[in-house]
């Protein structure tokens, strides 16, 4: 071999050796999340759970729902039976009909005691008038007594005429007075009664609303998931009685490493990709980063073993976008969640959005 082609082959090894450690090199800025593009992580599509259930104690009656089902905001899905609380909204009802009549018949004994009243004026107002003609006479007897035209035993008689009308005055005012208390106590029933009305309206609203929940509806779109209780069992305040999940609220949950999870910003732009549509590409954006990592103890020393954290990170799927394809969602699907770092760097051309027709 000549000396040229010894240099020739020195400089080709060389070569070699050089891009064998730029590759090694890159591959591992990459794998620490580097900027030359989405970092990715595995997860799958999830959604919010809503567990249906009984507000009160009560036998299911109906089951309107299959598992799988897709349901609209509103729907009855299911009935739990009301025989008791029809019972008991009719001694509502029964209640409240007594305390209405209780009503009515206290404002009756308002005006029989205000008529009372003014039957008692009207007696004071006479006895008043015949004190006052009594005491006229009374001071004539004594004038025409002075002068001797009337005997001593008449003005006696006069005087003791004085004080029976001041009597029957003063009992008169009595009276009105214990006319004026009977009013007050009357409105004080009637106050009492409808007391007494009110609450049992109450009773009465309370227990048809305990007949309204008992028609389960759903709260929102969504899909049952499991139905947990069937027609005929009895289930308490509180129980399951089906599972379903909010469309609405869905997004994939996959874990990155710490020296990737550290850089990852609430709002940042994601891509995802499920495996059974490889074809799609879906939007998303970060919309929870955990703040305690998993897969390792919680308190580590080494960088090594600082390199074994992963954080659980959430990347959510748009409202609007659930909202136009809410029938082709299903969650469980296995997939790939890819992060933007650099809000500047643009999407690669595989992850550029990507949604069925």
């Amino acid at each position: 071999m000549t000396p040229p082609q010894k240099k020739w082959l020195i400089r080709s090894a060389a070569v070699l050796v050089f891009g064998a450690i730029a590759l090694i090199a890159w591959q591992r800025y990459e794998s620490k999340g580097g900027e030359a593009g989405p970092i990715s992580g595995n997860g799958r599509i999830e959604a919010v759970e809503i567990d249906i259930a009984a507000r009160t104690a009560g036998r299911v009656k109906e089951i309107h729902v299959r598992e799988g089902e897709f349901v609209k905001a509103g729907q009855v899905i299911a009935l739990i039976d009301t025989a008791v609380l029809d019972a008991q909204r009719r001694e509502a009802e029964a209640q409240l009909q007594q305390a209405l009549s209780a009503v009515i018949t206290a404002n009756s004994q308002i005006a029989q005691r205000e008529s009372d009243r003014a039957a008692a004026q009207a007696v004071l107002a006479q006895r008043e008038v015949e004190l006052r003609t009594a005491r006229s006479h009374l001071g004539r007897s004594i004038a025409l007594a002075d002068k001797g035209f009337l005997s001593p035993q008449a003005v006696d008689d006069e005087r003791s005429q004085v004080e029976r009308a001041d009597a029957a005055v003063k009992a008169a005012r009595a009276q009105v007075a214990a006319a004026a208390s009977a009013i007050a106590s009357a409105r004080s029933q009637v106050a009492g009664a409808e007391s007494s009305a009110a609450a049992a309206r109450a009773g009465l609203e309370r227990t048809q609303a305990d007949i309204d929940d008992s028609a389960l509806k759903a709260p929102r779109d969504g899909r049952v998931q499991f139905i947990v209780a069937r027609p005929g069992e009895v289930v308490g305040a509180g129980g399951r009685v089906l599972n379903m999940l909010d469309l609405s609220d869905v997004y994939m949950t996959f874990f990155l490493p710490t020296a990737v999870a550290g850089r990852v910003a609430i709002g940042s732009e994601a891509r995802i990709v499920v495996d059974a549509a490889p074809g799609y590409v879906i939007p998303a954006s970060i919309s929870f980063v955990a703040d305690v990592a998993q897969f390792t103890p919680k308190t580590v020393e080494t960088a090594d073993e600082r390199e074994k954290l992963m954080f659980r990170v959430r990347a959510q799927i748009p409202p609007d976008l659930l909202r136009k394809y809410i029938l082709r969602v299903k969650t469980g699907l296995p997939g790939v969640a890819y992060v933007r770092l650099d809000p500047a760097a643009p999407w690669p051309a595989h992850l550029q959005v990507k949604l069925p027709q």
